[in-house]
């Protein structure tokens, strides 16, 4: 087990991505905290976790609000005495083309997207600088590396967790706290699925593998990123998007 008795955050861990990354986590040994805005979904993930065997916890957490970030960081540290991997995996879109987009729409998405990371990932920092130990993961995209129609909020937030990541590097490293970001593709989420069929085939022809990616392939490139196997990577974003380039 890779992650045998790590202690974990993952946010938006209710679903999708940050469900998988969850239960891969759980099969690797770590003990999980699942943090999501959305408490039914939680507590079906959280029960479904423990009956796997998991050491699992859940809290309600609103990634914008400060308060709310650090209780989630708190309680972890409570329950399980210190906090050795954070994956920043919340987000949203609410897509528009630049001459449509609302100025709600660019501030919601900024808001949960670049600074919901920043509030994570400075709350668990300091627990991590304190006990000298430490990773933080953050999702970024393939539409934060080369934009995409309709994005340019999404894909503001995404380009900005990478240079956010790499700047954390910089400062934690010394203190023992290695910061990297995942940047997915296509993937088959809950939020794809209920997209038009032509609309999911296109995607699938963007890549050269010639299909969507499944949340348990990210979950695997940011349980290989939280473990002692990635030790000497820092300051990286990791593409996994079956070669796509927009």
């Amino acid at each position: 087990m890779r992650l045998k008795d790590k202690v974990a955050i993952i946010t938006g861990g209710a679903r999708g991505i940050g469900e998988a990354t969850a239960k891969k986590f759980v099969e690797e040994g770590a003990k999980v905290v699942i943090a999501d805005i959305n408490e039914k979904e939680l507590l079906e993930t959280e029960g479904f976790l423990k009956e796997l065997g998991g050491d699992v916890m859940s809290i309600v957490v609103d990634v914008t609000d400060s308060a709310s970030v650090n209780n989630m960081v708190e309680k972890t540290v409570q329950k399980y005495g210190r906090l050795d991997c954070i994956v920043n995996n919340a987000g949203i879109t609410m897509d528009s083309t630049l001459l449509k987009m609302t100025e709600e729409q660019w501030d919601k998405v900024i808001d949960v997207n670049l600074k919901g990371v920043f509030l994570c990932g400075q709350a668990a920092a300091r627990v991590m600088v304190n006990q000298g130990s430490g990773v933080i993961l953050s999702a970024s995209s393939v539409v934060g590396l080369y934009g995409n129609f309709g994005q340019t909020n999404y894909a503001a937030t995404k380009w900005g967790v990478i240079g956010m990541t790499k700047t954390w590097a910089k400062e934690l490293g010394k203190k023992g706290v290695r910061a990297n970001a995942v940047a997915p593709g296509f993937i088959a989420t809950p939020m794809v699925a209920k997209m038009p069929e032509n609309v999911v085939d296109m995607m699938k022809g963007k890549a050269p593998l010639g299909r969507l990616g499944e949340p348990e392939e990210i979950a695997n490139a940011y349980a290989f990123l939280a473990s002692d196997e990635a030790s000497f990577i820092t300051g990286a974003c990791l593409e996994v998007t079956g070669g796509v380039v927009l």
